[in-house]
């Protein structure tokens, strides 16, 4: 078997083996017996072509062939062939269709979905095609190192905790295998290896380079492993931490951070859809009837959905803003209340479940803050695993007619026009112009449109939802009219804002079970989504349209009453004791999400405005700062050596050197400093010259090197007679007993540059001033210089050594 032949079976084997990250994603092990599969069918028709010698791009062209059989003999369309048709090509795009559903309604680990299984294989398959293509045809293997890390980025981007460590192993024994691999098929290719004394050496055996290559290959690899666990405050994988800012999904969590990197429907999805019911959390109030613990929002609606963006806030310890000190309502609307939440280790998350309108917070180190807008309480640096801690909360009173009389905001207002956008949706307008017509009021609007999703109408509770279709997901919803708290959070928000009012959603928790009346347990069944609506005055109401009949701990206050209940819930002048008397209350129309904490009117630790920077931006605002310095590190370094020749020498004193004969020759202090100041004009001009990629050769005298400088660069009367000049200065400072002085140098160093300058490129110039070559160069000398004076002294280190070594000295007593 010829070597490019195992190398292309080699990389099939390292192409499996890193795709062991994929197993942290997969409930089964499905998906690994039908890569093998597709990866199998490449390798061998690789093998193929490579034993009949077809060329280069037969055997390329060949594996994509047998990547589309593998794809069509796993994945058969409904009426298809195992040889591929249009049918065929239509049913992966369904498969496609069906994954990236998929992806927004299961968390990890998925069950075996037959679109997110295809998306495996083509993966894996691709990757192999492109590790077989960089190691056998471009003979790079060290490059196929970076789709094998593509794979491994896939778990670190979606898992809720770090990724574990042995997937990581197992993918970086695959590398190694084919970095030696290829090592040993290049030594091959030399011929057979002999010693010292005529003996031969077979390829297996160390030689000091492979020695060294191979240790080098186990220090990094157990480097890659253990460093990121060494590192302080760091308590999950590296990378997961460094995509911490995103949401996610994991066992019993839902979420894994506070922006919109992974969509939080698929992680509310996910722990719906769990199999097991898993403690998540216990929290503890003296409220009576409280409403649902949240944790995060989303307020930005595309063609795909709700999505969240990264919160921005302040430290706790700057305290939190108050709504009885923001409102201009009176103090006895509002009570207070006290909580206190245990998390168990099951939910691993970067945003702490809170009531809303909560004022105080203890427990909680200094690594959490708070965002004003969204009332969410998120850390940058650590997660709720295991966490207990207490807050403070308040709620205030209010009816329907309150409600009703809440002013509308302007239309053109940024607030109105931030959170009432929403894509152009036929089938969402028609249904809110009939709901909504006659409505004078907000509320009312609000209150038919919550109304709509009730029994009556056909909505159901479904964990199973239906296939859009060609439809968008919200008219699909509207016409099947079964889903669960995800659909019809976003839906009622979808809507509210078509009909002109400020909408998001909310996550969080329902109300769990009680054992004592006072402590609520609650776990991955009560992970749920709401709809939070915008009132004038008010601030965010809450309005919860999911059917109570599929909810444990659900709760509806007397402004949106259950549309499944036998009775309804009568308006009353005072609510206080109905479930979830205002989670969102009497919010002065100044302390609205898009104002500063300066302009709300709160107490001083609250005064800080929230619009600031995070520790999150902070950090990439200060990391982008230093890549800018550290830009500029060679242009600073070469201004800095032009000005210091460019200076004037400093005299030195008078030296007489005896000659041989009677005659003494005196070298004054003005030669002396002419002599400096051409070497040094001298010095700038090669630098200069290396700067805009002129050759430089240094046996040629300064005369040759300056009448082949005005002729490689074509430099006009001014330049090259200055480069003219240097060059005599040069020679006469080398040779000559009387340098040149009095010479304008600096000013002929000028003209050279500028006529290089000239007749350079665009890029040559940017390099020239942005990174300069002869800087780089110096750097790479330098480099040079230090490593062989550090193998020199390890080598005179190593051979000190082997003298007390055991060996020695049992040869010696022999």
């Amino acid at each position: 078997m010829t070597g490019r032949r195992r190398l292309g079976l080699v990389a099939g084997g390292a192409t499996l083996l890193s795709a062991a990250p994929i197993s942290t994603i997969f409930n089964a092990w499905t998906w690994l017996l039908e890569c093998i599969l597709a990866v199998a069918l490449i390798s061998g028709a690789a093998f193929l072509t490579r034993t009949f010698r077809f060329p280069v791009w037969a055997q390329i062209v060949s594996e994509f062939v047998a990547l589309l059989l593998a794809l069509s003999w796993i994945f058969p369309a409904p009426h298809g062939f195992l040889i591929p048709t249009p049918d065929t090509l239509n049913h992966f795009g369904d498969l496609l269709t069906q994954a990236g559903q998929d992806t927004r309604d299961y968390a990890v680990p998925v069950p075996d979905r037959s679109g997110l299984l295809f998306v495996a294989v083509l993966g894996i398959g691709l990757v192999a095609i492109v590790v077989d293509v960089l190691t056998v045809v471009l003979r790079r293997p060290a490059l196929a190192g970076l789709p094998m890390l593509a794979i491994y980025s896939v778990p670190v981007a979606v898992y809720v905790d770090s990724v574990p460590v042995t997937p990581f192993i197992v993918g970086s024994i695959g590398y190694l295998w084919l970095l030696v691999s290829d090592n040993i098929d290049r030594v091959r290719r030399f011929g057979r290896r002999f010693t010292g004394d005529g003996r031969d050496v077979d390829v297996w055996e160390p030689s000091p380079l492979a020695a060294a290559g191979r240790r080098l290959g186990l220090v990094g690899l157990v480097a890659a492993v253990l460093l990121p666990l060494l590192v302080p405050t760091i308590t999950g994988g590296l990378l997961s931490q460094l995509t911490q800012s995103g949401s996610g999904v994991g066992q019993g969590g839902l979420g894994n951070g506070t922006g919109g990197k992974i969509n939080l429907f698929a992680s509310l999805a996910g722990n719906l859809t769990q199999g097991d019911t898993v403690n998540l959390l216990k929290v503890s109030t003296n409220e009576q009837s409280p409403y649902y613990l949240r944790f995060a929002v989303a307020d930005q609606l595309t063609n795909e959905g709700f999505g969240s963006h990264t919160p921005s806030g302040t430290p706790l310890s700057r305290g939190l803003p108050d709504p009885r000190t923001a409102s201009a309502a009176d103090d006895s609307d509002y009570k207070q209340y006290h909580a206190t939440v245990e998390i168990t280790d099951k939910l691993t998350q970067a945003l702490a479940p809170i009531y809303t309108n909560t004022i105080q917070v203890g427990n909680l180190d200094g690594n959490w803050n708070f965002d004003r807008g969204q009332q969410v309480l998120y850390s940058t640096r650590t997660t709720t695993k295991n966490k207990k801690y207490s807050f403070d909360y308040v709620r205030a009173t209010y009816t329907q007619d309150e409600l009703r009389a809440a002013p509308a905001l302007p239309k053109d207002d940024p607030f109105v026009l931030q959170y009432t956008n929403t894509p152009a949706d036929a089938t969402v307008s028609t249904q809110v112009r009939r709901l909504v017509a006659g409505k004078n009021t907000d509320y009312d609007k609000v209150l038919a449109l919550y109304d709509f999703f009730s029994k009556k109408n056909g909505f159901t509770y479904s964990l199973t939802t239906e296939p859009a279709g060609n439809a968008s997901q919200i008219a699909a919803f509207l016409r099947n009219r079964a889903g669960y708290c995800q659909q019809y959070a976003a839906a009622l928000a979808w809507m509210v804002r078509a009909a002109g009012i400020p909408a998001r959603v909310a996550f969080g928790f329902t109300r769990g079970t009680t054992g004592d009346n006072i402590t609520y347990t609650i776990t991955n069944r009560n992970a749920h989504a709401w709809t939070e609506v915008y009132f004038q005055g008010l601030g965010w109401i809450p309005f919860d349209a999911t059917p109570s009949a599929g909810l444990t701990g659900s709760a509806h206050p007397a402004w949106a009453p259950d549309n499944d209940a036998p009775t309804p819930t009568a308006s009353s002048s005072n609510a206080a004791g109905q479930p979830g008397a205002n989670p969102s209350s009497a919010i002065d129309k100044q302390n609205r999400p898009d104002r500063s904490f300066d302009s709300a009117g709160g107490s001083g630790a609250a005064g800080t405005s929230a619009a600031g920077l995070s520790t999150t931006g902070l950090i990439v605002v200060i990391a982008v700062a230093l890549l800018i310095v550290l830009l500029l590190v060679p242009s600073v370094r070469r201004a800095l050596l032009r000005r210091r020749r460019h200076a004037a020498t400093v005299p030195k004193t008078v030296t007489v050197t005896q000659a041989s004969g009677a005659l003494d020759i005196v070298v004054t202090a003005e030669a002396v400093q002419a002599r400096e100041y051409a070497h040094a004009a001298w010095d700038e001009l090669i630098d200069t010259m290396i700067d805009y990629r002129i050759p430089v050769d240094p046996s040629e005298t300064p005369r040759v090197t300056a009448r082949r400088l005005i002729n490689d660069a074509v430099l006009l009367t001014d330049a090259a007679n200055a480069a003219t000049l240097l060059g005599t200065a040069e020679e006469q400072a080398r040779y000559a007993r009387r340098p040149m002085q009095g010479a304008e140098l600096p000013p002929a160093l000028r003209q050279i540059r500028k006529g290089l300058a000239r007749s350079a490129n665009r890029r040559t110039r940017l390099a020239a001033s942005i990174m300069p070559p002869s800087v780089l160069l110096r750097w790479r000398l330098g480099l040079s210089d230090l490593s062989t004076r550090l193998a020199g002294t390890a080598s005179r280190t190593r051979e000190s050594m082997s003298r007390f070594s055991p060996r020695r000295l049992l040869a010696r007593s022999r």
